[in-house]
């Protein structure tokens, strides 16, 4: 399934932004100045009646100043003016452009109107929009970084190798709420992409373009409306078959389906065939906010998913259960300790050790048994299991440097993937969480959260045979052509 070349919009090397402004609390202003804060190094040419120099760019008075064309005309200016000035660009042979106001589809008859001569314009002049009424597009490509929103925030982006992440989504809201707990977390979120109305371009088209980007890891979506299921699908079986396309619907309530209706024109679906479409669509589906970001923590280490067999390694026997719990409720395989493995363990840890899965360590457990147990896994259990998520709560007589350093040092030559949850008062925990992460161990504060974590990775393998696989017949779906 063909995409557009959204090169122009996400790639730009030479962009004009039409209402820029020097006040940072301005739409154009704030434009400007994450322009300027994502490292962007491609031409600029503000466009202000007042010219002058804006943000160190000089600036021209008028669209028919800008010369050269630009690659994309970035518009900021109120929605009454907004026509006039996509036909300026377009005489001026510019023909990509993002609009960021809104005033077209979603403000009544006047804004539908305004919709429709947009939609005219583009077909007459062969142009390209993104938006309007959206956020704007960052895509922190590290070859060549590029921001055009008015969010408050950047993304941290990928600090290293192809683990970026891609959030498209139909809610300027949630896109700063993911850019947020992406720099809380230190996710490596690299694109995000504001639809809007989506005059042109819906979540299928970002989602084909940023789909087949090297630096792109897994997409994450937040989706109320799709224009076209089939060919939506179609694109997401594409990337899928590739790497992890996780999806949040929003609407798949009878309530939230009124919300999603006035907010997006979303046609209401049910919950039954929103998780029937993902599925043939080879998308992994989540339910909550909390699951998305969940899935982009795991999906950010271990891009191709991991099996479903877990061993729960723990000093604490109440989190172990809980652990336990929330991964046999979400589809994981806890399976008996192969007999050698158990053995060892027996003859090592204390009497009063549970030697099973989960394995209860004691609370007393130091960096020997830690280590100690996970040499025995890796020696006797390499292929019984497909992940070690192991726990440990800290008590007062114990320190956990050394229990993270041997967790770290174990993960570097280990065949299997690593969690860790740290549990209990944790005055190092930003230093333990980061060097466990920089030696590629997720770290969780909640062991639930991990358990539900590995269980969300264990899914995508069969989701990307599906895509690999599949007929492309799509389960039904009703969308805004019906």
């Amino acid at each position: 399934m063909s995409v557009p070349d959204l090169a122009p919009l996400l790639g730009p090397r030479s962009i004009a932004v039409i209402g820029a402004g020097d006040r940072a609390t301005s739409s154009g202003g704030a434009v400007m100045q994450l322009l300027r804060q994502a490292g962007y190094r491609g031409r600029v040419v503000p466009v202000n009646p007042k010219g002058g120099t804006i943000f160190g760019y000089e600036a021209v008075s008028s669209i028919s100043g800008i010369g050269a064309p630009v690659d994309l005309a970035v518009i900021v200016i109120r929605p009454d003016a907004i026509l006039d000035a996509v036909a300026e660009c377009a005489a001026q042979g510019i023909r990509n452009l993002l609009i960021l106001p809104g005033g077209f589809a979603e403000a009544g008859p006047p804004g539908v109107a305004r919709n429709e001569a947009l939609k005219a314009l583009a077909t007459r002049h062969g142009l390209r929009i993104a938006g309007p009424n959206c956020a704007g597009l960052i895509h922190l490509d590290p070859a060549w970084p590029f921001a055009a929103t008015f969010l408050r925030d950047l993304p941290p982006g990928a600090k290293a190798g192809p683990n970026g992440l891609a959030f498209i989504s139909q809610s300027g809201a949630l896109a700063e709420e993911v850019i947020d707990k992406a720099n809380a977390r230190g996710l490596p979120l690299t694109s995000v992409v504001s639809v809007g109305n989506g005059v042109q371009l819906g979540v299928e088209d970002y989602l084909g373009w940023l789909g087949a980007r090297p630096e792109i890891a897994a997409a994450l979506l937040y989706i109320e409306s799709i224009e076209d299921h089939r060919r939506f699908a179609a694109i997401a079986r594409e990337v899928a078959a590739r790497k992890p396309v996780v999806a949040l619907f929003g609407g798949r309530t009878d309530v939230g389906g009124r919300a999603a209706a006035a907010h997006t024109g979303a046609v209401v679906n049910d919950d039954a065939a929103i998780g029937a479409f993902c599925r043939s669509a080879g998308v992994l589906r989540v339910t909550s906010l909390r699951q998305l970001l969940l899935a982009a923590k795991g999906f950010a280490r271990f891009p191709h998913g991991i099996g479903r067999r877990a061993l729960i390694l723990s000093n604490s026997g109440g989190p172990g259960v809980l652990c336990a719990d929330r991964a046999w409720s979400d589809g994981l395989d806890l399976a008996p300790l192969p007999d050698p493995m158990a053995a060892v363990l027996r003859q090592r840890l204390p009497p009063e050790a549970s030697v099973a899965n989960p394995i209860d360590l004691l609370a007393d457990a130091r960096e020997d048994r830690f280590g100690m147990a996970l040499d025995a896994t890796m020696a006797h259990a390499g292929s019984t299991y497909d992940v070690v998520l192991s726990i440990h709560v800290v008590p007062f007589m114990v320190d956990a440097d050394p229990v993270v350093s041997a967790i770290a040092g174990a993960a570097s030559h280990s065949p299997l993937p690593s969690m860790h949850a740290m549990m209990g008062t944790l005055p190092g925990k930003q230093d333990w969480f980061a060097r466990l992460e920089a030696a590629g161990v997720p770290a969780f504060n909640d062991v639930e959260e991990m358990a539900e974590t590995a269980a969300l990775l264990a899914r995508y393998p069969a989701l990307r045979q599906t895509a690999q696989t599949g007929s492309g017949d799509t389960a039904p779906l009703r969308d805004r052509r019906a």
